[in-house]
């Protein structure tokens, strides 16, 4: 039998903190700590990308680079690179609300300044350690660095709206934009050098401490990034390289017109014929950074749904056939055992179920979508099977206490009778439930530990503002929650 585990879900973004968003510094180690402290062996997270419109760790510039929002400013303060006075005089940010905006305006300069006192002290170990992560990283970061700063350059345009040089990637183009912004390029390879570095310290401390970190891939990347901009042919685009067709789903759980999300759709011929390069370095990159990761939107290996760029919603689209299979038996073949998750919830067949357990993949088990019909769902607990991963709910979910407030007359009957629990208490129950299942990890967000409400929601799928803002403080973790988590964590062998 595989070793049974429990652990929380929370973003970097929504640690406390004074920095504007949550940071790989203090506070990320101190809930390695309290993770610790309360019996839990997973950290999960989100994507970690620079995140573009809407803020979305779900729509970013980059498949590889990580959200410099994310660096820890004290951190490089202990590093010498930036004044501890410097940091003093912050914009009095908001502590419950990550300020993404607000934060960038502030923090960027300031990691300007780091960059130029890098360059002018020339700390041998870090130089040399600087040297090693631009060495390493090349084939993704050089692509990056130059599509962030045309960016910026641009004022923010997207990619396929540059001048037909740049955005054909002529090599006279390129050449001279490579030379035109070259201060700002390497002053973006700098900035990634930072957040690797301090992410994988605080992956090192986490693992350390017997925490596993359980990171989430999107399976799609969005148009304005460096990834459809320097391998175009992966994705089907028209000659003026724009999406011929988007990804998303049909009508589901979450929303009437299914969910539009805008992304271009794989090439899947073009991806087989260059041997499934790109995603087998995605999948490579990924396992470095993370212990355990999600694909998102599996099902999306097997077939996706495909929408005609323009259509107004996600009704009129169809099916069409990947090469998941073909991709994951390469990967496989590469690495031996898949320490992947598949994201299969949603409209699943046969074939995605196939493809799941053909890897012996876990899948996942949501407590809320089980009171919408009778005892037999699969997403109430007695049902689930060992390989799945339990959750009360997920960051796509309201909370746990929300949701049950804002269930209908049949849900809430079916809540009652199968916890007999209060309304107060719904979210502790639920939580006990997933733990006490067969499912081998339990997994809750950490708002239902806090028994918080609908108002601390991290997403609501297809409303494209207001999302991804919430943070926590240390002062709402009390003494009887630390007590609840390590009691039912060893109650239920976890």
């Amino acid at each position: 039998m595989k070793e049974r585990k429990s652990g929380i879900l929370l973003h970097i973004t929504s640690l406390p903190g004074h920095e504007g968003i949550g940071t790989l510094g203090h506070d990320a180690f101190r809930f390695v700590d309290f993770l610790a402290g309360c019996n839990q062996k997973t950290w999960q997270i989100l994507p970690l990308g620079p995140t573009g419109y809407g803020d979305s760790p779900y729509q970013s510039y980059s498949a590889f680079a990580g959200n410099i929002l994310m660096i820890d400013l004290h951190l490089l303060a202990k590093d010498g690179l930036v004044s501890s006075t410097r940091l003093k005089h912050n914009l009095g940010f908001k502590k419950k609300k990550a300020l993404f905006q607000e934060t960038q305006e502030w923090k960027i300069p300031i990691l300007g300044e780091a960059f130029q006192s890098f360059k002018q002290d020339k700390q041998v170990s870090l130089q040399k350690e600087y040297n090693g992560f631009i060495e390493e990283n090349s084939w993704w970061l050089n692509d990056y660095a130059l599509f962030i700063s045309c960016k910026k350059h641009f004022n923010g345009k997207a990619w396929n709206e540059w001048e037909d040089g740049l955005k054909y990637r002529g090599s006279d183009t390129l050449k001279l934009y490579a030379a035109k912004l070259h201060e700002e390029i390497e002053f973006r390879k700098f900035l990634q050098f930072l957040f690797f570095r301090q992410w994988y310290a605080l992956k090192k401390y986490a693992n350390f401490k017997g925490i596993s970190i359980f990171g989430d891939v999107p399976l799609y990347v969005s148009t304005d990034s460096a990834d459809v901009w320097a391998n175009p042919t992966l994705f089907k685009l028209d000659e003026d390289l724009k999406p011929t067709h988007v990804g998303g789903v049909p009508p589901d759980y979450f929303s009437e017109d299914g969910q539009l999300w805008g992304n271009p759709v794989y090439d899947w011929d073009e991806i087989k014929k260059q041997d499934f390069g790109w995603w087998l370095a995605r999948l490579h990159f990924n396992l470095r950074m993370f212990d355990l990761a999600r694909i998102d939107h599996f099902r999306g290996l097997s077939a996706y749904w495909s929408v005609e760029a323009g259509k107004q919603n996600a009704i009129d689209g169809e099916w069409l056939p990947a090469y998941g299979h073909e991709l994951l038996s390469k990967f496989k073949g590469q690495i031996g055992h898949l320490p992947l998750v598949a994201e299969d919830l949603g409209e699943i067949d046969e074939h995605v179920e196939k493809l799941r357990d053909d890897f012996n993949l876990p899948g996942m088990k949501v407590l809320q979508f089980g009171f919408s019909s009778d005892p037999t769902s699969g997403h109430l607990p007695h049902n689930y099977p060992p390989n799945f991963i339990a959750y009360t709910g997920t960051h796509d979910n309201n909370t746990s206490s929300g949701w049950f407030l804002s269930s209908g007359k049949n849900e809430k009957k079916l809540v009652k009778k199968y916890f007999k629990a209060s309304r107060r208490k719904i979210a502790r129950q639920m939580i006990n439930a997933v733990w006490a299942s067969g499912a081998q990890m339990a997994i809750t967000p950490l708002q239902d530990l806090l028994g918080l409400g609908a108002q601390t929601r991290m997403n609501v799928p297809g409303i494209p503002d207001g999302n991804w803002a919430w943070r926590f403080q240390w002062k709402q973790i009390k003494r009887k929650q630390i007590r609840f988590l390590k009691e039912i964590t060893e109650k239920y062998n976890r």
